[in-house]
């Protein structure tokens, strides 16, 4: 199990961005159901104002949550698809 906690400390600070360069702000936390492992969202801190005006699930906090579901990629960057956010 150590290598999953070192896939998660790898993807927090990642900047998020869409698949056409905007910026949503960077990785804060990751939610998951504790059951079945599955990843179910990015919490979002540091939301920029483009991600503040998008029409996203929020925390009790007001952190915005992105979608696992709309990752296109891992690398640099988390990279999301912006229609899967909508």
């Amino acid at each position: 199990m150590p290598e999953d906690k070192n896939i998660f400390s790898s993807i927090l600070n990642k900047m998020i961005v869409t698949k056409e360069g905007k910026r949503l702000g960077f990785v804060k936390d990751i939610i998951f159901e504790t059951k079945s492992g599955e990843l179910i969202n990015i919490v979002v801190k540091d939301s920029t104002p483009y991600t503040r005006n998008l029409n996203l699930e929020r925390t009790s906090s007001k952190d915005a949550l992105i979608p696992y579901s709309s990752i296109i990629a891992i690398g640099d960057f988390v990279v999301v698809s912006e229609e899967d956010l909508i």
